[in-house]
């Protein structure tokens, strides 16, 4: 019964529209008619700005921490469980109940649920996904880069069958989620964020 409860909390939790209430209580948009009508931080970003952005991603991660941490916080459980509780916010962030089971593509709240398991391993996911990001300008090329390795030092690095599992897992998923984006970086028409090497690249063509 814990878990099951757990398990409706966190996806309650994921599925909270940060994009969707920091656009319509900041700035009078509505996230879903705008730009690629995502919800998330990149579509946030582009439409209202960096600031939104941020704060749609801290609290997108923020979710998926709140939402995993349940199982040590008010129960003292296994951390074994972090994982599974932390699946229902994913779900939650993906199909939210308040949207109409519409949602984002759980980039933000993953690396949330990796923060409730080991930060320290959240760091360094952290810093591979900007890295990529900044290389790229792409966050969605940067996010389909960033979780298969992810996956790869889980297994090699870490040796931890349950996150390895849980890692490959999300990785299909985000390949799913980001199937229309596979389709724009084949036509060329996917958007860069205004920023990294990527963005630099472009302008100076368009200079040329």
């Amino acid at each position: 019964m814990k878990i099951l409860i757990m398990l409706v909390v966190a996806y309650l939790i994921g599925a909270i529209p940060s994009g969707v209430i920091i656009g319509k209580l900041f700035f009078h948009t509505d996230i879903r008619q705008a730009g690629s009508g995502n919800i998330g931080t990149t579509n946030t970003y582009r439409v209202l700005g960096p600031t939104a952005g941020t704060i749609v991603m801290a609290m997108d991660i923020l979710k998926g921490t709140i939402a995993a941490l349940q199982p040590s916080l008010l129960f003292h459980m296994n951390n074994r469980y972090t994982l599974l509780i932390g699946l229902a916010a994913i779900l939650g962030h993906t199909f939210s109940i308040y949207i109409g089971f519409k949602g984002g593509k759980a980039v933000a709240t993953s690396a949330g649920i990796l923060l409730a398991y080991n930060w320290q391993f959240f760091l360094i996911a952290s810093a591979i996904m900007f890295t990529l990001v900044y290389v790229t300008s792409m966050v969605s090329v940067a996010s389909m880069t960033a979780f298969p390795i992810v996956t790869l030092i889980a297994i090699f690095y870490y040796q931890d069958w349950l996150l390895s599992l849980v890692a490959l897992v999300l990785t299909v998923f985000i390949f799913y989620r980001h199937r229309t984006n596979i389709a724009r970086i084949k036509n060329g028409t996917e958007s860069l964020v205004h920023f990294g090497l990527g963005w630099r690249r472009q302008q100076r063509n368009k200079d040329n």
